[in-house]
């Protein structure tokens, strides 16, 4: 398969990973810059072993670990993400919150099963049965590669095609503080959205807005793509409850909002090229670990402005945004209103930044390759059948 590929770091980048019961990366997508040292790397693989098969866990390690920016992903210069797995048997975990995962950022994942692997399986992570494929056994892998290759030569992804900029279309998501220390002043937590809303142009073609709380947990309100007009915007956040809850899991909420928001189900615009931007309203230190959620956050494409007040971390709120500059901080949630016209000023410099980021041609491939326990390789073994 790499002989086919137009390995150059301006072209086609690839990755290869190994798993069983945790996944290993043998090399990056920013690893090699050359067919010839690429090759060589293969050609010197050792096989992992291990057992059980975690697909599951196997699959969120690659867009966790792999398919970043910081890995070598060009996924928010438009370029198409390309995954191929190969499986030998059935995941002995679960594999669909994973899988939808994927789906989300727009991954195009080809399935190879072989030997013991599940049909239905391979057809669920592929999503599309042109891109399941099943070989009675590991040595007739051969026999398909072209039509792996054809498969992923004609393969485009959304992000191939965006529209020229807009800066009238952005999908923005309010996370706010719905903790207990926050219940006081809830009342202005909402007037300074409905400020901001009001500021918005809400269209289903425009802006869109989204609202999620959290306190120990995340839970939307509503989605980007559930409220397409301002006035139904505005009664839907003037009826918001407060969420209640301790403490502030602000990573476990980043996390959220990655995985059911910022997701084209949920309403996002991602895959067309739109501006997508966090609101982040925090009244307090993080209770969990943020570092991991907003480095993914950001290297999936989502701007965040944090907004601290109270007994918020300034170092924390930095930390959170875009940029230290995307950071802002207020003694108290009554001071919301008056910082309204910051924040919208910070949104719209945000726009102006993927202006001149976003990609207007997409060009080259990442390629992902899974090669995959003792089971795919149990001829070498000599386990073969269903005893093994």
């Amino acid at each position: 398969m790499v002989e086919k590929l137009n390995v150059d770091e301006n072209i086609d980048r690839v990755s290869v990973v190994q798993y069983s019961r945790e996944p290993s990366a043998e090399f990056f997508l920013n690893t090699h810059k050359t067919k010839q040292s690429m090759a060589d790397n293969v050609r010197s693989l050792r096989h992992r072993g291990g057992t059980p098969l975690y697909t599951g866990a196997a699959l969120q390690y690659v867009k966790d670990h792999v398919l970043t920016a910081s890995s070598g992903s060009r996924h928010q210069q438009g370029v198409p993400q390309i995954l191929v797995l190969l499986t030998g048997g059935r995941s002995s975990d679960d594999v669909r919150n994973a899988v939808e995962n994927l789906k989300g950022m727009g991954v195009m994942v080809f399935v190879v099963g072989t030997k013991n692997a599940d049909a239905l399986e391979i057809q669920s992570i592929s999503q599309e049965a042109s891109r399941a494929f099943f070989v009675a056994d590991p040595s007739d892998l051969s026999g398909i590669e072209q039509q792996i290759f054809s498969a992923t030569t004609k393969a485009e992804t959304p992000a191939m095609k965006p529209a020229s900029y807009d800066p009238s279309r952005r999908d923005v998501v309010f996370l706010l503080d719905g903790s207990d220390d926050s219940e006081q002043r809830f009342p202005d937590i909402k007037d300074f959205v409905q400020r901001m809303v009001a500021d918005l142009n809400v269209d289903a073609n425009k802006d869109r807005v989204a609202v999620v709380q959290y306190s120990n947990t995340a839970e939307t309100n509503f989605n980007l793509g559930h409220y397409l007009t301002e006035d139904d915007v505005l009664d839907a956040v003037q009826g918001l409850r407060h969420k209640g809850g301790y403490p502030h899991n602000i990573g476990a909420a980043l996390q959220y909002v990655r995985d059911h928001v910022f997701t084209s189900e949920s309403g996002s615009r991602l895959l067309e090229g739109v501006p997508q931007i966090l609101i982040l309203l925090s009244g307090g230190r993080s209770g969990d670990d943020i570092r991991t959620p907003v480095r993914i956050l950001k290297e999936s494409g989502v701007i965040p402005i944090a907004i601290g007040t109270t007994d918020a971390d300034t170092l924390e709120i930095q930390t959170l945004s875009h940029e230290p500059n995307y950071a802002l901080s207020i003694t108290d949630y009554k001071e919301l209103p008056a910082a309204t016209q910051d924040v919208f000023s910070l949104l719209r410099k945000a726009s102006h930044h993927l202006e001149h980021t976003a990609p207007t041609k997409g060009f080259g491939k990442v390629y992902c390759f899974y090669l995959l326990t003792k089971t795919l390789f149990c001829k070498e073994n000599k386990i073969m059948g269903n005893q093994s």
